[in-house]
């Protein structure tokens, strides 16, 4: 890792200097910041839990009548069953509960196993939203500040201006307010330029704006957050993942990086488009490299325990104002809303908080990410009013299945859906029946608001 040498003598520095930092900031770790409040009108993301009851804020509003998760599940047989994907896996919950949270397809075209709710999808940028979180977490306990100088923990990082690199803070990478071009040395990245030396590269890269002042989409400079949590924690990020989040919040088939995945008892292989078809490969571990921005792996029962987090309802976890501080925009992100046709549909307004995209999703806010690796596609999605959490993964590289998303959002919120998906999928013979029995092939499992 850059900045943070693996020798027993690096590590105990920087150990102490995160103690010592921590020791200064004192009480003041947790002081408000400007983005800590969210936008007029937004109502914070937290509600009732099993375990948890929160008195801050009234109930949602109600889904509308045309919400049925039935025909979702259908939409999604029929996505794989016409081999617009090979596999895909749907994670629904609401109010606290998991309302769907299953598989559909196979694995691989090669070697066909049915995807189920634990079967493992790479998230691709979806894991930018667990940086952002891991990183709040150690806010919340007074370990960083979100105005914390990435020099405080990095003192080697630098920029083409000294004065920028200096001034760079923990909110600005998670925010993309680096001050980089748009992806700066991905495709390096993906030519298998090792991580610690693009890094390196980023002391030579020309600056668009201030550190702060504008917006940049990165994968590796968003990485350096996970240097940070080295140094100060002393724990690799990964292990810092798996101890606060994944663990307490049961998301037991998750995990980081291309070991992880591959361990995993079950797990889609990515696809690409092969003479008409789908043809199964192996998945590259050049994004891996970047394990904040793009190293995380997960199943649909994981992503519906995220989802239930994230919505609030595991307070013990993630508070209530983590959460209203990480989904408020800090910056400007027009080009979203030019994005897909659902997008320039809905989409009047666009922003980028802490590891979330946050949208006015036809005068309804919606906190999002999107992720896409070689063979992997995946989309995130919460409407705070509803209480509504949505988590689609598939395995080959097409975006038929995005339009999966505005319906589902469409019909929660009462609005009559654009054709968003191929109007074949609206046949109604392809629906569950009400007796609750699995679609042809799809493999059903028991939804819970518990973790698994």
């Amino acid at each position: 890792m850059p900045f943070a040498l693996r020798t027993s003598r690096t590590r105990k520095r920087q150990v102490a200097l995160a103690v010592l930092l921590t020791a200064a900031l004192g009480s003041t770790a947790q002081t408000p910041l400007r983005w800590e409040s969210p936008q007029a009108g937004v109502r914070p993301a937290t509600a009732t839990t099993t375990m948890h009851r929160a008195t801050t804020r009234p109930p949602a509003l109600p889904l509308a009548p045309s919400f049925d998760v039935l025909r979702f599940e259908s939409i999604a047989q029929q996505l794989v069953a016409s081999q617009k994907v090979p596999g895909l896996a749907m994670a629904i919950v609401h109010d606290g509960r998991v309302l769907s949270a299953r598989g559909f397809g196979v694995t691989d075209t090669s070697a066909a196993e049915p995807v189920d709710g634990h079967t493992v999808f790479r998230l691709a940028s979806l894991s930018k939203g667990f940086a952002g979180t891991l990183a709040g977490m150690l806010v919340n306990d007074g370990t960083l500040r979100w105005d914390s100088r990435l020099t405080h923990y990095l003192p080697q990082f630098s920029l083409q201006d000294p004065y920028a690199a200096q001034n760079l803070t923990v909110a600005d990478l998670l925010s993309h307010r680096v001050g980089l071009s748009n992806n700066a040395f991905d495709r390096d990245l993906e030519a298998y330029v090792d991580y610690r030396t693009l890094t390196q590269r980023l002391a030579n890269a020309p600056l668009k704006c201030t550190p702060g002042t504008c917006y940049a989409y990165q994968n590796i400079a968003f990485s350096l957050v996970g240097d940070i949590v080295f140094a100060a924690t002393g724990s690799f990020y990964g292990e810092e993942v798996q101890r606060r989040i994944f663990k307490p919040l049961g998301m037991n088939d998750a995990s980081v990086g291309l070991d992880g995945i591959q361990s995993s008892a079950r797990w889609a292989k990515p696809h690409v488009r092969a003479g008409g078809g789908w043809r199964s490969v192996m998945p590259k571990s050049t994004y891996y490299q970047v394990a904040p921005a793009a190293g995380i792996n997960a199943s649909a029962h994981d992503m519906a325990q995220w989802l239930i987090a994230q919505t609030g309802h595991r307070p013990d976890v993630l508070p209530e104002p983590l959460l209203a501080t990480l989904h408020a925009p800090l910056v400007d992100t027009p080009s979203e809303t030019r994005g897909s046709a659902w997008r320039r549909a809905r989409v009047s307004s666009a922003g980028y908080g802490l590891g979330w995209r946050v949208y006015d999703y036809a005068g309804h806010r919606m906190v999002f990410h999107g992720g896409a690796v070689q063979g992997y596609r995946g989309l995130i999605a919460m409407v705070p009013e509803r209480d509504l959490g949505i988590a689609l993964m598939w395995n080959g590289e097409s975006a038929v299945p995005s339009g999966m998303l505005p319906t589902i959002v469409d019909a929660a919120l009462g609005i009559t859906s654009e054709p968003w998906i191929d109007s074949q999928f609206d046949d109604p013979t392809w629906y569950a029946n009400r007796a609750g029995q699995p679609l042809p092939g799809s493999t059903a499992t028991q939804a819970t608001a518990a973790p698994f």
